[in-house]
């Protein structure tokens, strides 16, 4: 179980300051833990110390920096089952699900503690032309600066560590806000980083209410902001952000196109859609959304996927036989449930579920969804799935990019022409053939275009955001 209390991090020191944040357990509805909340004056503190810290870290060499994250994989492990259930009250998220996202957590870092000690220059051949006849180029990367982090409650495990590994194996000092909602596995990372002999202000760990977190955005110290969370957040803080580089990774409606020559394998395909659309009750960015399904398999496979989907089960997330946990709120049920009932009223069809009971919502299909619903054109996250018919595999390209949005995708061919059509055509960060675009290694670059984002992470690719090239020109003679 949880502990009672939590306390927040102010470079790297636990703080028990109050306990003004109620963490409830999302399928009771009831206080589970009370977490420390810090106030603009502590978030100053912790940036004040981050940039005082900057000396130190430059100075911790990359093979402390993989000690640090090799601490951390061998505390994750073994705190294990309480990171999981930690996470599977204050999300809600299933169990099995939960332990499946401390495994990610554990394999992130990992793989930063694997790039730490390979962030490398380059040399560039200057003697393009006479005048630069003896001159050597060289590029190394170096830490960008105090960066500033904020984490969803989808993923509040995973997501974080895509921001908290890439910046120790970076060197960078950063100070985190995770999701208020769910900020207990964050703070669970905060204790075991606090085991650690990374410098003082390296890191701190505050939850804190987004009306009065303005200085992770705005303030000039952080050279850095990476946001995971809703677009109209997200592009609303960029714009406030100033100068610093800013790494968005935000939402999405993912399209599925099941293609014409799937009909041996529609048993996979099913099980894998269900997967996708359906999973942790459809809280995340590129659960599918919109399935676009070949008319020549249309009949067969709808049968299918309506049958599969009343077969899920729906209950409390810490029984192990359960698929569908409750959603993050009873008030963001019934806002998809209203997108729900609007695209009824439109001309959808319910074909499976659509039954809503405060926070749990019942795995759900609807066809003939009109594409100027809200249900159809943002981003429904929950578990709410849409399908559609096609004849031509160029105008199932076109309808998923008929978006606002561009994360993933998902294409389930035989073809190899369809498939490099599709990576060819579809205006998304990544396109993922035989699955669904809810696939994610936690090693691959990952993000997206539109109104989805900017930037990539993936450790590598955050690196490289949390770090800038310098240049050192050598004249050889002179």
């Amino acid at each position: 179980m949880l502990k009672k209390t939590y306390p927040y991090y102010l470079a790297n020191e636990a703080v028990a300051a109050n306990t003004d944040l109620d963490v409830t357990d999302k399928f009771s509805g009831e206080v589970a833990t009370r977490v420390a909340m810090a106030d603009a004056a502590a978030i100053d503190k912790a940036i004040g110390y981050a940039v005082d810290a900057m000396p130190a870290l430059r100075a911790f060499p990359p093979f402390k920096r993989q000690a640090v994250l090799e601490h951390c994989v061998a505390r994750f492990r073994e705190r294990y089952d309480e990171l999981a259930l930690a996470l599977c009250i204050e999300a809600g998220k299933p169990i099995n699900d939960s332990k499946g996202e401390v495994t990610r957590l554990i394999d992130t870092f990992k793989v930063a503690a694997e790039e730490s000690v390979r962030i490398d220059g380059e040399i560039i051949n200057l003697e393009i032309s006479p005048r630069a006849k003896g001159y050597h180029g060289y590029v190394k990367r170096v830490p960008i600066g105090p960066c500033s982090f904020i984490s969803p409650f989808n993923f509040p495990l995973n997501l974080t560590a895509h921001k908290v590994a890439p910046a120790i194996a970076a060197g960078v000092p950063f100070v985190l806000k995770p999701a208020s909602r769910t900020p207990v596995g964050a703070l669970i990372m905060g204790e075991i980083l606090a085991e650690t002999d990374l410098p003082k202000g390296a890191f701190s760990i505050l939850p804190a209410h987004r009306d009065g977190a303005d200085l992770f955005t705005t303030d000039e110290r952080f050279k850095l902001l990476s946001f995971t969370g809703s677009p109209a957040v997200g592009w609303d803080l960029k714009a406030k952000a100033g100068k610093k580089k800013v790494i968005l990774e935000l939402g999405g409606n993912a399209a599925a196109i099941v293609d014409g020559d799937q009909g041996g394998k529609l048993d996979y395909v099913v099980e894998r859609l269900a997967f996708g659309a359906f999973y942790q009750s459809g809280q995340s960015c590129i659960g599918v959304q919109r399935i676009l399904i070949h008319a020549k398999i249309y009949d067969a496979l709808r049968e299918k996927l309506i049958a599969k989907t009343k077969s899920l089960v729906m209950g409390d997330p810490k029984d192990e036989k359960t698929f569908v946990g409750p959603m993050i709120s009873e008030s963001e049920s019934k806002r998809l449930a209203g997108w729900m009932d609007s695209a009824v009223q439109a001309g959808a069809t319910i074909v499976a579920g659509g039954k809503v009971d405060g926070a749990m919502f019942e795995a759900t299909l609807l066809e003939g969804v009109k594409r100027d619903t809200d249900l159809y054109r943002k981003e429904a996250f929950g578990p709410v799935a849409i399908l559609e018919r096609f004849d031509d595999f160029d105008a199932a390209l076109a309808t998923v990019n008929d978006s606002d949005f561009g994360l993933q995708a998902g294409v389930f061919t035989d073809s190899l022409a369809n498939a490099h059509r599709a990576w060819d055509a579809l205006e998304v960060g990544g396109v993922v053939i035989n699955d669904v675009p809810s696939f994610r290694v936690d090693n691959m670059p990952y993000g997206g275009v539109k109104d989805s984002g900017l930037g990539r992470e993936g450790v590598r690719y955050a690196i490289e955001d949390m770090t800038e090239m310098r240049l050192m020109v050598m004249r050889e003679t002179w």
